[in-house]
């Protein structure tokens, strides 16, 4: 069963001037694990952006866990409740604490503020960070302001984790932490992880490559690193 699919997808800029996504077709499976990898400018960040219901296509068709995103009129509400995001730069609330941050994304499940406190709790103990609930994120690392991001992103239980350049920021022992428990988040959970980078390294533990270059795919399939058009 495909989670992500989309046909023909055009989005361009500046009047038409700048053809950001060119006619892209692409199916992800439910509960698959894929990294997309292209040079700055190559389109993957627009298509990270359209995945997330965050921008919508001039044409095509955008279909996401069975969502028509191209016409729907709830992308709200549906980014609440089947989407988590992993920015690079975290962005946290830096005046609230790390369980309040969390929590931000139960507020559209109707949840008790009790209920929100004790979810934000277990996925803070999840990242080894339930000891840091009642801080404020300057008070973190970079790495451990990663696992909160993390764990915010889970708050709303999304069927897809949308990750740009999530260990862009940190060092590699850092990275490697945060790559870890996104992956067993992937496995453990069977949640579809969607990982935008630049990092090759971390390119090669998806299931699968999508290369993006002017627009367009250039490759979707398991042998895409042997041909490489692409110098990320």
């Amino acid at each position: 069963m495909n989670i992500v699919e989309i046909k023909d997808l055009y989005k361009s800029y500046e009047d038409g001037k700048i053809k950001a996504l060119n006619g892209v077709n692409l199916t992800i499976a439910d509960g698959e694990f894929v990294s997309i990898i292209g040079p700055s400018g190559s389109g993957k960040s627009t298509l990270l952006n359209m995945l997330g219901a965050l921008d919508v296509p001039d044409s095509g068709r955008i279909s996401v866990a069975d969502e028509d995103l191209a016409s729907s009129k709830r992308l709200n509400e549906f980014r609440a409740q089947k989407i988590g995001f992993i920015f690079q730069l975290h962005n946290l609330i830096p005046n609230i604490s790390v369980a309040e941050n969390i929590e931000i994304p139960m507020y559209t499940q109707k949840m008790s503020s009790k209920d929100m406190r004790a979810k934000a709790l277990k996925l803070l103990d999840d990242v080894g960070l339930k000891d840091k609930a009642d801080i404020l994120p300057n008070k973190l690392s970079g790495g451990e302001r990663q696992r909160v991001a993390i764990a915010r992103a889970l708050a709303n239980d999304p069927s897809i984790i949308l990750a740009d350049e999530p260990t862009g920021s940190l060092d590699s022992k850092t990275s490697s932490k945060i790559l870890k428990q996104l992956i067993d988040l992937h496995e453990d959970k069977n949640v579809t992880l969607i990982i935008v980078t630049h990092d090759m390294d971390v390119a090669k533990l998806a299931d699968r490559v999508i290369e993006v270059l002017d627009g367009e795919i250039i490759s979707a399939g398991d042998d895409s690193l042997i041909n490489s058009k692409i110098d990320v």
